[in-house]
């Protein structure tokens, strides 16, 4: 007996964002995702993050006091990014920085129309770890069988799911970058202040201030239980927890283990933060991140 079967066509979708989540090129072909390296100006010189500016170099400008910079990519250069990906793929979902924190976002959803649904600018407010959480969700959206304006819509809708505390080290960058007064910045750094940022979604604004890096790590702590007990699930389990750092992966790894007695179960991953935050907060910083898990959707 001969059965017509209806033909299936699979989509090819490719996922592809920009540094700023931290994704390095190397680790981009481990994960199998495409990254967009995010230009940096220093002393009015033009460097592409991980291209021809290295992580260590960018710290070591930091370090000699020479003017960094960071910038939005070139509209050229991110069509001629896509291009190159639609050549072996349908689709694309695109992840960039939270439109809250630069104009790149929206530049790259006016030149999407351009491309008929091809390309899918996700802006669901998310930045560094949190943006690295949001490809993995993707990730698991496409094995599930989800177009690229599925996953889009998927994404945005969970935009505020997500937090991240960052400790500092020095105020010297915020006051740099005008973010507070030399006034400001010179008290705190008389009262050896280690101040705590937060990031929920669309911007960078202060949380609190730390006399120590002791109090400074318990202030994130409970702010990330509070925010999973009374924003979130309730549970750590159903969360993805990260700690970010900015040149100090061993206060990143002692952090880590303390964390272990408050969130016995969950798998904590450790990032470097990416460089366009380290470009406002210099270097010693310290995070600590989480995203709601994306509840398993039905296969489509």
């Amino acid at each position: 007996m001969y059965v017509e079967m209806e033909e299936i066509i699979v989509s090819k979708i490719a996922i592809a964002t920009d540094s700023n989540s931290g994704i390095t090129q190397k680790l981009a072909g481990e994960l199998g995702v495409f990254v967009l390296p995010m230009p940096f100006t220093i002393d009015g010189a033009t460097f592409f993050e991980d291209i021809n500016l290295s992580t260590e170099e960018f710290f070591e400008a930091l370090d000699q006091d020479k003017d960094v910079m960071t910038s939005q990519p070139n509209p050229v250069d991110l069509t001629e990014f896509w291009d190159s990906i639609l050549k072996e793929y349908d689709s694309i979902v695109y992840i960039p920085m939270s439109s809250g924190l630069s104009g790149s976002c929206q530049t790259a959803m006016m030149l999407a129309e351009e491309y008929e649904g091809r390309v899918q600018v996700v802006d669901n407010q998310r930045i560094s770890v949190t943006m690295r959480h949001s490809i993995e969700d993707a990730q698991q959206l496409i094995e599930l069988g989800y177009d690229a304006a599925a996953i889009k819509q998927i994404l945005e809708e969970d935009r505020f799911r997500s937090s991240i505390y960052i400790m500092l080290d020095t105020l010297y960058y915020l006051k740099k970058g005008g973010r507070i007064t030399p006034a400001a910045a010179a008290l705190g750094t008389i009262l050896r202040l280690k101040p705590v940022l937060q990031i929920q979604g669309e911007k960078l604004d202060a949380y609190a201030k730390a006399r120590t890096v002791t109090q400074a790590k318990t202030i994130m702590t409970n702010a990330i239980q509070n925010d999973i007990e009374k924003r979130f699930s309730g549970d750590y389990r159903d969360m993805k927890i990260s700690i970010a750092y900015t040149r100090n992966i061993d206060a990143a790894i002692a952090f880590r283990e303390e964390l272990k007695a408050v969130f016995p179960e969950a798998e904590i991953n450790i990032d470097h933060l990416s460089l366009s935050v380290s470009c406002h907060i210099g270097a010693g910083a310290l995070a600590l991140a989480c995203s709601c898990r994306l509840h398993k959707p039905p296969v489509r």
